[in-house]
């Protein structure tokens, strides 16, 4: 069926619903607000809370101190327990790049981009929770239930893509992250922004669902035509009825969806005809860190496709540890746990970006990586290995898409226990990401409970000019 065809095929089914919201999305994306510099997005989600003084900010004053009383006087509590000594990073630091920048020896392979990288030294969260932390990161709001970035940018942009969801969502393959699919749900925007997760261990079936059992033999490829054709008729007598009910048509926009998908999913999610050269770049044979590595290439191919917001999970729910936590959430034993999670970050994004730039993607593709918050300068639990959550300051960082690389933004005290020049919240992140693509975060509102809502709501300062090329 040609491109043309199965365009007027959406206009003639079930009265053109389907199409008539797929082509209100195309149209909404040719207006962004002005011009933009980034076409998609790849963020990369880390919970449990990655350690920014073992990653990417670099304290000589906690080497210096190390050993030494964090709070002597004993007034300081943190999240889960009182502060022990200051405890530098497990891993030495070391300049790279033209730029300088410091980056531990746990991300050797990250290092190598840093030029390409900027970095926000001084982010900070309104909680040291996990679920509404990544609430927090993920819709600007701690309380469940908000639309997530992702919605809102195609809201606001609409898909580039007929054959393949606009927003979607890799999870890990060891679970879902703290808060599970509200992360990326659509709250209170039409419910067809909401993402479309991805089993990247599944080729065959990538989508739940999205195929009967292989031992069902009750129909064939044409009943199925017949049936679909049926249903089209009786869906367009229901909705004739409800007009206004966006849930019904976002449904009913996901079964058109789905016959497409039969065919562009698979076809994504099979890496069979990658080089070996790429296999080997993103691990993807590596037990332990080729899961991820699989994730990353999926967002690459999906970005090909014209798949507009793409999320990818490094790490699960927070439970306590088995080998290790499956998550970044470490209390216990910071040098096993950040010590796998580490490597599997640092294999599938440093891959990410190098497959990026040589495709010639990157200038057109923001990478955003961040955590709900991060740890503390002191050590925690049993033999002090461990650290505790801190809300007061964490790292993120952005590559691509218009973003000035070798650049650092803001900065924590000399302990990195609190950011203490230029402090970012997630609304000046997501005001700054919104702005590369294209869109003015004060003018992306939906109106819902007497309110202009928006991503960025109220509080925070806008977007972070110096971070821009």
């Amino acid at each position: 069926m040609s491109p043309v065809s199965r365009r007027q095929f959406l206009h003639n089914a079930a009265g053109g619903i389907g199409g008539l919201a797929l082509t209100s999305m195309l149209a909404r994306g040719a207006q962004p607000h002005h011009a933009a510099k980034a076409r998609r997005v790849i963020q990369i989600f880390c919970p449990g809370g990655m350690s920014h003084v073992d990653t990417f900010d670099y304290k000589p004053e906690l080497i210096k101190r190390a050993g030494k009383p964090f709070d002597p006087d004993g007034k300081v509590q943190f999240f889960a327990s009182k502060p022990g000594n200051c405890q530098p990073g497990w891993w030495p630091f070391r300049q790279h790049g033209e730029c300088g920048r410091w980056v531990s020896d746990l991300l050797p392979k990250l290092a190598t981009h840093v030029d390409d990288m900027a970095f926000i030294h001084s982010m900070q969260s309104k909680t040291a929770l996990h679920g509404p932390g990544c609430f927090m990161m993920n819709t600007g709001q701690t309380l469940p239930g908000f639309p997530s970035m992702g919605a809102w940018v195609t809201y606001g942009l609409g898909s580039e893509s007929e054959n393949l969801p606009s927003f979607v969502v890799l999870p890990d393959p060891r679970g879902l992250p703290p808060g599970g699919p509200i992360n990326w749900g659509a709250g209170f925007l039409p419910a067809v922004h909401q993402a479309t997760t991805l089993d990247t261990g599944n080729a065959e079936q990538p989508i739940a669902d999205l195929f009967p059992p292989k031992d069902f033999g009750g129909t064939s490829r044409a009943q199925d035509q017949k049936t679909l054709g049926f249903l089209q008729q009786l869906n367009a007598q229901h909705r004739a009825t409800r007009a206004g009910n966006t849930e019904l048509d976002a449904r009913i926009a996901a079964y058109e969806m789905a016959a497409r998908l039969q065919l562009s999913a698979p076809e994504v999610a099979d890496i069979r005809g990658e080089s070996e050269l790429t296999r080997k770049l993103y691990a993807v044979d590596d037990p332990e860190i080729g899961p991820f590595g699989r994730q990353c290439l999926l967002a690459r191919r999906l970005a090909e496709r014209g798949v507009r917001f793409i999320q990818i999970y490094c790490g699960a729910e927070n439970t306590t540890a088995k080998k290790i936590r499956p998550n970044w959430d470490s209390h216990e034993d910071l040098v096993r746990d950040h010590g796998y999670w580490g490597a599997v970050l640092d294999t599938g994004a440093s891959a990410l970006l190098a497959d990026l730039k040589s495709r010639g993607l990157l200038d057109s593709t923001l990478v955003i990586c961040t955590s709900e918050f991060g740890r503390q300068p002191a050590a925690q639990g049993t033999g002090g290995k461990g650290r505790d959550h801190n809300a007061g300051a964490f790292t993120a960082w952005m590559a691509g898409g218009g973003i000035k690389g070798g650049l650092g933004y803001g900065t924590t005290d000399e302990l990195g226990f609190k950011a203490v020049e230029n402090i970012v919240h997630s609304y000046e992140l997501h005001a700054t990401a919104l702005h590369l693509l294209g869109l003015d975060h004060e003018r992306l509102t939906f109106y819902h409970n007497g309110l202009q809502q928006r991503l960025t709501g109220l509080e925070g300062h806008g977007v972070i000019q110096e971070l821009i090329a």
